[in-house]
């Protein structure tokens, strides 16, 4: 618990940073006063917690101080956090890990048992949010919790994206399963679905090409590739994730709303947290979407892609220990 907490606050520094700086480390033990509650403000503001966050901390806080002159930034920090577990409640996203194989149709005496159909996660994203460094992470996740997995190379519209793919995965010794630049991407999305099931992998990862939400021809093979795969298996794809760049803050939401729109989006990747000192846009996604967060990025290395915690993103964006 305490490492998985330390990786949020290693990974939120730049966020605790800025409040800090702004607010004169008012966490750290300062009275509550006029002034301060001015360069908390400030802080949210700052660090894109948006309006409806930041008016709800702030008066949250006042409440306290009314009751309690003597109110000191520590506790103020803990009222902070409270609002956030407040607001972000149900924003965790469980990822079930498969069931035991069950038969797709009668079982034949003599013959070998159905190999259940893997379970499909498709990526989705704007170029630059690390969707494909993303999709690589997740599967060595995956597969370090013991899950079987394949890569799906989909973006085959961006030159070098299959490369940058298969460097990642070659690193990880996770399976690839890939085409040329400029390959039907459907096509790709098809092979490895059969190369998923026939091998009884528990996952299949699709990394798909960064498509502008406004670019109707890309979204129409986003939606074509979800056509194929439900050639193999109607459920399919059981998630679809927009991948998010968390430095660009409320400008997300736009997007992210065009792609619920067109695809039914399952579910949130919120990236490079590690790199901004926006950390509260996540928040503002969350409220506006309602779509659960599930993993977030918090460093460069493979394993810095955590799964959504509200605990520790609350203690951690307001400098409270464990």
């Amino acid at each position: 618990m305490f490492s998985l907490f330390k990786k949020f606050k290693d990974g939120l520094t730049k966020t605790v940073a800025a409040i800090a700086a702004k607010t004169h480390g008012l966490f750290g033990g300062r009275k509550i006063d006029a002034a301060s509650l001015g360069e908390l403000e400030e802080a949210l503001y700052t660090a894109d917690f948006g309006v409806e966050t930041t008016v709800e901390i702030l008066e949250e806080i006042k409440t306290a101080y009314r009751r309690d002159p003597e109110l000191k930034g520590q506790q103020a920090a803990t009222i902070g956090a409270a609002v956030l577990r407040r607001v972000l409640a149900g924003a965790e996203g469980k990822l079930d890990v498969p069931a035991v194989a069950s038969p797709d149709g009668p079982r034949i005496e003599g013959a070998s048992p159905a190999v259940r159909n893997p379970t499909v996660i498709c990526m989705i994203g704007v170029n630059g949010s690390g969707k494909t460094t993303t999709t690589a992470k997740l599967a060595y996740k995956l597969k370090n919790d013991g899950q079987s997995v394949i890569v799906a190379a989909c973006d085959t519209f961006r030159a070098a994206a299959v490369e940058q793919l298969r460097s990642w995965t070659d690193r990880l010794k996770i399976e690839l399963v890939a085409s040329h630049t400029g390959a039907d991407s459907a096509a790709v999305a098809f092979d490895a679905w059969q190369a998923a099931k026939a091998r009884g992998q528990d996952w299949l990862i699709v990394d798909t090409a960064g498509r502008l939400h406004t670019k109707s021809n890309l979204m129409e093979e986003l939606a074509k590739i979800r056509r194929v795969l439900q050639k193999n298996d109607p459920a399919a794809p059981q998630h679809r994730w927009l991948v998010v760049d968390g430095s660009l803050g409320a400008n997300s939401i736009e997007q992210a709303k065009v792609f619920h729109q067109s695809f039914g989006l399952t579910g949130l990747v919120v990236t490079k947290l590690d790199g901004t000192s926006r950390g509260g846009a996540l928040v503002g996604i969350y409220r506006q979407l309602k779509i659960p967060i599930y993993f977030i990025g918090l460093g460069e290395q493979p394993d810095d892609l955590q799964p959504f915690s509200i605990e520790n993103y609350a203690r951690a964006v307001f400098g409270l220990d464990t």
